[in-house]
Parts: C-alpha cells; sequence; structure tokens
C-alpha cells in the first residue's frame, strides 16, 4: 500500500543529519536555547537535587509529579515485577561473555516482548513499567553468569531503582552516597527530546509497531558511540593517563592526529551541557572520598584542554564516566544503565507520538545519475 501525499507546508532546507531541523512538537523536555533542560517544565537541577528516579519516571510517563500515596503504588509496582521470567533468563545464559552488553539489552527487551507481549490488557503503561523493573536484574543476571557461572537472584528488597541495580550487581548493600549518585544519574539520564534513540523510537511507532519493537529500535541507536556509548569511551580515555600533565600531551596528540575525543560537545547546546554541572560535582565528591583525585585531576585537565584547545565543553557522559568508575559498575555497563533510565523517556515519547501518530517519514534530495538506459545483460562488460 503506497504513502499518502503530504502537503508541503516547508520549504526545503538541506542540512548534515538533520541539523536545526525541527521535527515535531513535544510537551516532554525541553533542551538547548534558554530553556536549558527541563522536563515537562520542571529544572532538571531541582530534580536532581530534591527527587528520586521514580519520582522523575512517574513524571515522564504520566505528566505530573506522584502524590505520596502514587509514588508508593508506583514504587511497589515496580518491586513487584522485579524477577525475569525462567525463558528468558535460559536465553540469558546462552548470550556469550564476549557479546557487548547493549546487545544483552536489545535481545532481551524483544524476547520480554515475544513472553509478555503488549496487548489491551498489557497496555504500554505495564509494559513500561514492566522493563523500568526488569532492566536491571536483565543485565546483571547475564553479567555475572557469563563471567562466573552463577545464577543469582533477580530481585532485592532496595526500595529503589538505583539500590537494586547497585545490590544486584555488587551482592552487598551500597552506600547512601553511592545510591544518592546513582539516582542523581538515572535523573540526568532520563529524557532528553529529539536525540537519536529517542527519534528512531518514535519512528518505529509511527509505523502503528509495538512498544517493544521501539524500545529495541532506540536501544540500538543507542548503542553508538556518537550517542550513548560516549562514556565507555571517555572512561577508556581517561584511564590511560596517569596524570593532568600526561593528559594533556596525550589528547593534545590525539587532536593533533585528528582522533575522536569521546565526551565533548553536543548537538543542542553552544556553550554548556546544563547536566555537565551536577555530575562533574558527583565525580569530584567520589573520586575525593574514594581517594582517587587524580582521576578527576586528569579529567578536569581533559576538560580544559578541550576548551582551550576546540571551544568545546563535556557533556554528561564526560564525567559520568569517573562516576561510575568509583562505584565500581564496570565499564562495558555504562551505555545499559543509560538504557535503565532513559526507558522512561523513550516510553513518554512513544505515549505521544500515539496521542496524535502521523507516519514520520521525510523526504530526500536525489542526487544520482539519472536517465540511463537499460543494457541488456548479454552486452553487458
Amino acid at each position: 500500500m503506497g504513502e499518502p501525499a503530504l502537503k508541503q507546508e516547508q520549504p526545503k532546507k538541506k542540512t548534515g543529519g538533520l541539523a536545526g531541523i525541527v521535527a515535531g512538537e513535544t510537551e516532554i523536555s525541553a533542551a538547548g536555547g534558554a530553556h536549558n533542560l527541563e522536563y515537562r517544565g520542571y529544572s532538571i537541577y531541582d530534580l536532581a537535587e530534591h527527587a528520586t528516579f521514580e519520582e522523575v519516571a512517574y513524571l515522564l510517563l504520566y505528566a505530573k509529579l506522584p502524590g505520596k500515596d502514587e509514588l508508593k503504588s508506583f514504587r511497589h509496582k515496580l518491586k513487584q515485577q522485579r524477577d525475569l521470567p525462567q525463558p528468558l533468563k535460559e536465553v540469558l545464559e546462552r548470550i556469550p561473555r564476549s557479546a557487548h552488553p547493549m546487545d544483552v539489552m536489545r535481545t532481551a527487551t524483544s524476547f520480554l516482548g515475544t513472553l509478555e507481549p503488549e496487548s489491551e490488557k498489557h497496555n504500554q503503561f505495564a509494559v513500561t513499567e514492566r522493563l523500568l523493573a526488569a532492566y536491571p536484574a536483565m543485565l546483571v543476571y547475564w553479567w555475572h553468569f557469563a563471567h562466573t557461572g552463577k545464577r543469582h537472584e533477580c530481585v532485592t528488597d532496595a526500595p529503589t531503582i538505583a539500590e537494586h541495580f547497585l545490590t544486584l550487581l555488587h551482592r552487598s548493600k551500597p552506600s547512601d552516597t553511592h545510591i544518592k549518585a546513582m539516582n542523581v544519574s538515572l535523573i540526568l539520564y532520563a529524557e532528553h527530546e529529539f536525540n537519536a534513540s529517542t527519534f528512531a523510537a518514535r519512528t518505529i511507532v509511527s509505523t502503528m509497531s509495538d512498544i517493544y519493537s521501539g524500545v529495541t529500535g532506540a536501544i540500538g541507536a543507542l548503542r553508538g558511540p556518537l550517542h550513548g556509548g560516549a562514556n565507555e569511551a571517555a572512561m577508556e580515555m581517561i584511564r590511560k593517563f596517569k596524570t593532568p600533565e600526561e593528559a594533556v600531551a596525550g589528547v593534545k596528540q590525539m587532536l593533533a592526529t585528528k582522533q575522536l575525543v569521546m565526551g565533548f560537545g553536543h548537538r543542542v547546546y553552544s556553550e554548556a551541557d546544563p547536566r555537565n554541572r551536577v555530575i562533574k560535582e558527583w565525580s569530584r565528591r567520589l573520586c575525593a572520598e574514594g581517594g582517587h583525585e587524580q582521576l578527576f585531576n586528569v579529567s578536569e585537565a581533559i576538560e580544559k584542554l578541550m576548551w582551550d584547545e576546540k571551544h568545546l565543553f563535556p557533556n554528561l557522559d564526560f564525567y559520568s564516566a569517573s562516576v561510575y568508575h568509583m562505584m565500581a559498575i564496570p565499564t562495558p555497563m555504562f551505555t545499559p544503565v543509560f538504557v535503565m533510565s532513559r526507558i522512561s523517556g523513550w516510553a513518554a515519547h512513544i505515549f505521544e507520538q500515539r496521542k496524535n501518530n502521523k507516519l514520520i517519514r521525510p523526504s530526500a534530495d536525489y542526487t544520482g545519475p539519472e536517465k540511463l538506459d537499460y543494457v541488456p545483460l548479454e552486452k553487458r562488460k
């Protein structure tokens, strides 16, 4: 069936990667410009300082901050859905240790969609809450089994997702500082307007596909180092240097040889990523408390050099790397932690897309050859 013709309302603009193109409207978040970053009108600074991730997830999904009873009920529902179906555990056990954890998240999401498909009884809100609850176990169950061969429980008594994840990972209760730092990180990563993974999810569900397909596609987009994978690449770079002086010399060499320095710059900000102000202070705090001030000093030296040399600022991924490292989160898990948070933003955008859906199908300017004559096969060289 062909696609309906749509009236051309805007003049065509040529731009790389759709930069500067307004692709739709949203009530979910405002990024860039005078807004800095807000979730449904609330400043991320206020949310990071005062809220829990569960409050922010509820805000994104239900378009309001929860009351006490609503938050209690929401947390209870999530806590009851942390365990994984046995068939999913069996699939996770078959994924090799060499797999990237983002591939694990993608596969687990898709497979869960076959076990618990979206339906009238198991609607988009129920699917989202299930994924929010189950993602920590999906990641950590596979990690422990792949690296130790042991099957660990997927359920803890931790009241929050932040504490639950760290408890599953380390098999012990985390410190209050680590719980707070993880909570803040999840809040900062929860939503960010029409980024690549969110736009991928919206495009997929605009075809009237199911929510699992949209989220699986979003995970695929997030896997790339130009989007979510930057925090892993940043940590791999930072850990190469023992001193700020080594870092300056090393990064200068990278710039001289035109290598990418991951974790810097952003498509919607020109002077600074507002989230960096928050996560940088957590990096400073955790490095100081853990006796690894040099890790922070190396990071800050790289930040200064990149600003002086390229007028590029660190984005959220850059200092998140050292925050996660100080909580003993394995580097390959950094982007999957992003997934654990961003599912709230992805789902909110999927809900919004469905409310007033139009198939997302942009046009392209053809630049290839024209009016070629067909040459029969026997006459081709």
